[in-house]
């Protein structure tokens, strides 16, 4: 979360939190740390329901019933009341941080004195500080020796931990901390560089970590602090295995914080093993009733979708489409310049440095449209996105929620509108109930008034934009729906039609929308390590 966006919402209740985990006792007294890596295995979710299958209901866990933490956001408290430092305080003040969201508020003292926390929360809520400052402030004062960092935090994809390290990094700065980035496709010498000559924090993702490990450039036995963000999308990646190798190598008797939207089966399993008496926080509850998001259900004939989506991308502000494969991003983003919108693909197919450049350039407005992949959803942290469209239908509730996540972030408001073709009406019903979400459902054509009065979809300028960012789209595969080229046969979409291989895994998945009766792709998700 970006300073900008903590102070316009530095008034109203936001959510986020995330679960930890720890191994021993006498928290306060001391600190503990945890680390995760590894290459994770195949991991297979739920589908989403076919149309002769009854509604489905959400997986529940023992951590789904948790009381709301409540916390006092008409006199909150000050940054230094929570316990830290005035160094810090001062440095939040200077990137205009005065306020602290609900989740910090709630989960900062108890870090602060060495307590494990579990936290639950909605994405977008402050979650990075809530961790981060508690590190920086037990860190400070001593040394890291050469390979030995004293503080990890681990996430899923190098997009979340580049946005972690450009929150920390000027913070841990004020106080002679340093921090490195840990992540596969990036450069492996310079991070082993950083690491033998001794680094403080290292913000890492499992498989790098596990690599770096094995290398010897990394040992975890002198961690303090670990933080799990974003456990239960580790969790369906499948890094689980890896996760505990790492935990394991970290001294037993290190503090762990673990904060996630969702505390599911898999989580819990973290947090029975390894947090000791943890304090619970949960701001939210694993739905996307967000009360600042509306939810919109738009139904539209095959033919009409790709002229339907293409007067939504070319309305003004940020959005954010949604496709299931990396084909369909690919072609998606290229049909959108085609006829005028500017749009950049964003996905786990994408060299590093071609994602930076597309994350740069929607957040600087020369991309007004993003299409992405749910490989890339939880990295996406750009402030005033007002727009999340589902071009196809997610897999399952937890991919509605976290897609959706992309907006209405830190008390803003947004909206999130999911394409369906009527044979998808009803598994569409199906998996919005299951994600606690009570659409608004309009039955539309492309020029319909109610899409311009929900979007503010427009018809676009017509003239081709020359191809940005850089990059080959993947080579399309010859099926029954396109001719060698990929070039779409009638009837057809204008993008990625053909059965294709889904960034989650198998064949015959098609990238412009699911199948007829709503089953989904393999769910086996491309790594990012």
């Amino acid at each position: 979360m970006t300073s900008a966006a903590q102070s316009r919402a530095a008034s109203r209740p936001a959510r986020n939190s995330r679960p930890s985990s720890g191994v021993s006792a006498g928290h306060s007294a001391r600190n503990r740390g945890g680390q995760q890596s590894g290459r994770p295995a195949a991991n297979r979710t739920a589908r989403p329901p076919r149309a002769n299958r009854s509604t489905p209901t959400a997986a529940r866990g023992p951590f789904d019933d948790l009381p709301i933490t409540i916390v006092d956001t008409e006199n909150p408290p000050t940054f230094t009341e929570l316990g830290l430092a005035p160094q810090l305080t001062t440095a939040l003040s200077r990137a205009g941080i005065e306020t602290p969201f609900p989740v910090q508020i709630a989960t900062i003292p108890d870090a602060v004195a060495g307590r494990d926390v579990l936290g639950r929360a909605a994405t977008g809520a402050g979650k990075t500080l809530a961790f981060g400052l508690p590190m920086i402030a037990r860190l400070e004062g001593t040394d890291a020796r050469p390979r030995r960092p004293r503080g990890l935090v681990l996430v899923p994809t190098r997009e979340l931990a580049m946005q972690v390290v450009d929150a920390l990094t000027p913070l841990a700065n004020t106080r002679d901390l340093s921090l490195r980035l840990v992540a596969g496709g990036l450069p492996i010498a310079k991070q082993i560089s950083s690491l033998v000559k001794g680094v403080d924090i290292v913000v890492a993702t499992p498989g790098r970590l596990e690599d770096l490990i094995a290398r010897r450039a990394c040992d975890l036995s002198d961690v303090q602090i670990t933080v799990l963000d974003e456990a239960d999308h580790m969790a369906d990646l499948g890094f689980l295995p890896v996760v505990r190798r790492l935990l394991d190598q970290t001294p037993s008797g290190g503090q762990r914080l673990l904060f996630s939207a969702t505390l599911d089966g898999d989580v819990a399993t973290l947090v029975t093993k390894y947090l000791t008496d943890p304090v619970i926080k949960a701001l939210a509850l694993p739905t996307a009733a967000v009360t600042t998001m509306e939810h919109h259900v738009f139904t539209t004939d095959l033919g009409d979708k790709f002229p339907l989506i293409t007067r939504i991308a070319a309305r003004d502000g940020r959005t954010i489409l949604f496709t299931r494969t990396k084909y369909g991003a690919e072609r998606l983003s290229d049909n959108l310049r085609k006829v005028g919108v500017s749009a950049a693909p964003l996905h786990g197919g994408r060299t590093q440095s071609q994602r930076n450049r597309a994350l740069a350039a929607f957040k600087d407005g020369s991309v007004s449209a993003l299409v992405a992949t749910d490989v890339a959803a939880r990295g996406i942290h750009v402030d005033d996105v007002t727009l999340v469209v589902h071009v196809d239908p997610p897999a399952d509730e937890k991919d509605y929620l976290h897609r959706s996540g992309r907006t209405a972030r830190a008390g803003e408001s947004g909206r999130v509108v999911t394409i369906a073709t009527p044979a998808d009406e009803r598994p569409v019903r199906q998996l919005l109930k299951a994600a606690g979400v009570q659409p608004t459902e309009h039955r539309v054509s492309p020029e319909a008034p109610v899409v311009s009065d929900v979007t503010g979809a427009r018809s676009p300028s017509g003239v081709a934009l020359p191809k940005q960012l850089g990059g080959a789209t993947p080579a399309p595969t010859r099926s029954a729906g396109g001719d060698r080229h990929g070039r779409p046969q009638s009837g057809r979409p204008a993008y990625g039609s053909r059965p294709q291989r889904s960034e989650r895994g198998g064949r015959g998945a098609r990238s412009a929308r699911p199948s007829a009766d709503g089953g989904a792709p393999g769910t086996r998700r491309d790594r990012q390590m």
